[in-house]
């Protein structure tokens, strides 16, 4: 394995919510005992105020800008029109959501003094040691799993494992934005557009939150590293879900304040919760 100090953890975040989602991340991140660096990359329109508790936890703050990307790509990938070209009918994005915010995780490849990075998004929390993911190959990433068997054919971008390069990062801008071009899931679609053979982690590495409660008998406390609060987002105020999800909420509250986090193993599944 390649020395920690040339492995990175990257999160992206774009606005006061997400730096809240980012430290219970990295809180989480830090309990495993890693070695490896937490990279926050963090557009400028962030407050220092709001990033500040992830200086606290020794994150490496990057500051970076939105990709160079055409008027037209950014009028048809702008939320109001992307929502309406390619409505979410299975969840709720919250109004702080930024679909053109997404596209900002491409700046990874940008990290190449790192030899391997672990892209987590900042809507998740990590339940136990993860080192093992800078193994595997670039592009790495578990399938999209949140309603049925049939999802495994897609991808899920909120974690994935890839390796830094300039000449990689040239070649997805030079596919990004062709015109009349349309990424009908932004980062998560053009990702799977640009690595045709990813790699498939198992789906316990990125754990999407509506497992909880379309697929209980895919939840297992034990097995899972990764937790994603796909949809609606924890720190939301009584969203439309939060009934059916509060177990997984007052979990990641736990991680956000850095306070007690109970026994995941311990923890109750699904239908011994509901």
């Amino acid at each position: 394995m390649i020395p920690a100090p040339h492995f990175a953890y990257v999160t992206l975040v774009t606005n006061a919510d997400y730096a809240m989602g980012a430290t219970a991340l990295a809180n989480s991140l830090r309990r495993t005992g890693t070695e490896a660096a937490i990279v926050v990359l963090h557009t400028g329109g962030v407050d220092a105020t709001a990033l500040a508790p992830l200086e606290t936890l020794g994150c490496r703050l990057v500051e970076v800008e939105h990709l160079p990307l055409s008027d037209a790509f950014n009028e048809r990938h702008a939320r109001g029109n992307l929502h309406s070209a390619a409505p979410f009918t299975k969840g709720r994005k919250p109004a702080f959501h930024s679909p053109l915010d997404n596209f900002c995780k491409l700046r990874l490849w940008k990290l190449v003094e790192y030899e391997r990075c672990v892209f987590i998004d900042a809507d998740a929390i990590v339940l136990k040691n993860i080192d093992k993911l800078f193994a595997y190959p670039e592009f790495s990433a578990a399938p999209n799993v949140y309603e049925s068997l049939a999802d495994f054919r897609r991808l899920n971008s909120g974690v994935f494992v890839a390796r830094p390069s300039e000449e990689t990062f040239r070649q997805m801008l030079e596919l990004l934005d062709q015109p009349d071009v349309f990424w009908r899931r932004t980062d998560q679609t053009f990702l799977e557009t640009f690595f045709p053979g990813w790699h498939g982690l198992p789906v316990y590495f990125n754990m999407l939150q509506y497992v909880w409660f379309t697929m209980p008998a895919l939840w297992e406390w034990k097995s899972i590293s990764i937790l994603h609060y796909q949809y609606e987002k924890p720190w939301e105020k009584d969203h439309p879900k939060a009934t059916r999800l509060q177990p997984l909420i007052d979990l990641w509250h736990c991680f956000h304040t850095g306070g007690h986090v109970p026994e995941i193993a311990s923890l109750a599944n699904p239908d011994e919760a509901a």
